[in-house]
């Protein structure tokens, strides 16, 4: 067991304090699930969205990668969390600002989870393409040169993760999708299965096609997509970033002319699983009465864990 109040190891069966910090262990119960309250034992539907128990009054302490927001100013910002299912968090964000403000790159990847260091590769990914992507703009290449630079150097970096080759494990690998904004132009890339969105009252659209077996076999007409999702295949994906798909890792690249005033996100499954639809995200921001970067996506992230929250929840958020 962990002392729920500093995390240092203790034995079930001896201590009767915590020899770290003092706190009492009488009353606490073995955890069997990683969503539980580590003080008395609470389902996860007694954990508030600030990961206090409305049974008790613990929190638990929140460790590294389980939420990580980052806000850079009022209009960019992000959330990656860990949700209500999964033991630690495989999603990763990152966010750069350029030319003060005018230039602005998102990044969101989502590790595979078969594959080893999943966690690692969805991290590296996102900070090395970010860097990336800002480094290529600053030399003056254009957004689709820099988006392919960036991808490349992601792959990189995913693919010099050590990793021991067995049996039972998969190469660190992940899915990305970034977008370079400047001047009212969106440049948008992917692999996998993550996604980007355009966000308004007027005109809501996905921006992005899933790399998936599902997308892949509707679209060919060899199934409904009630057929598909009936699959245990259905949420396979097709491209990622790993070394196991060098022969097929060429970003699919859009350009998108932003209309007007609205929302620019890019999100990870965890979230579009509960509302794949455009309109559907629209409306969850539109009920949202602080409409600033880091309250549109708390909103986001709190929908897909009141839904739910079975898998990592990640967005990316950029109001214009």
């Amino acid at each position: 067991m962990e002392c729920p109040n500093c995390g240092a190891s203790v034995l079930a069966s001896d201590d009767k304090f915590c020899e770290e910090c003092g706190t009492p262990l009488t009353i606490i119960k073995p955890l069997t699930s990683s969503s539980e309250c580590e003080k008395c034992g609470a389902g996860i539907e007694a954990i508030d969205d600030e990961g206090f128990c409305t049974h008790c009054g613990f929190r638990r302490e929140i460790r590294q990668r389980e939420r990580v927001e980052v806000t850079i100013d009022l209009h960019l910002a992000g959330i990656s969390d860990r949700g209500l299912k999964h033991n630690r968090n495989e999603d990763f964000l990152a966010l750069k600002q350029l030319n003060n403000a005018q230039t602005n790159i998102l990044v969101v990847c989502d590790g595979v989870s078969s594959s080893d260091k999943s966690d690692v590769a969805a991290q590296i990914a996102a900070e090395s393409a970010c860097l990336a992507l800002a480094t290529a703009w600053e030399k003056g290449e254009n957004p689709e040169s820099a988006m392919k630079s960036a991808f490349a150097t992601a792959l990189q970096s995913v693919c010099n993760i050590p990793y021991v080759n067995s049996i039972n494990s998969e190469y660190p690998s992940t899915t990305i999708v970034a977008a370079l904004v400047q001047n009212r132009t969106a440049t948008i890339s992917w692999l996998g299965d993550s996604r980007a969105y355009w966000l308004s009252d007027n005109d809501s659209q996905q921006l992005t096609k899933d790399d998936s077996w599902l997308r892949e076999v509707v679209a060919a007409g060899e199934m409904t997509e009630v057929e598909a999702r009936q699959s245990p295949h259905a949420h396979a994906i097709t491209r990622w970033l790993g070394a196991d798909a060098i022969e097929n890792n060429v970003p699919s690249i859009v350009h998108f002319t932003i209309p007007g005033s609205g929302y620019l996100l890019l999100c990870t499954d965890g979230l579009w699983n509960y509302a794949p639809e455009a309109l559907r995200l629209a409306k969850i921001i539109q009920q949202t009465s602080n409409t600033d970067a880091i309250a549109v996506s708390h909103s986001l992230v709190k929908f897909a864990r009141n839904s739910g929250g079975h898998d990592n929840i990640t967005v990316a958020v950029l109001c214009l």
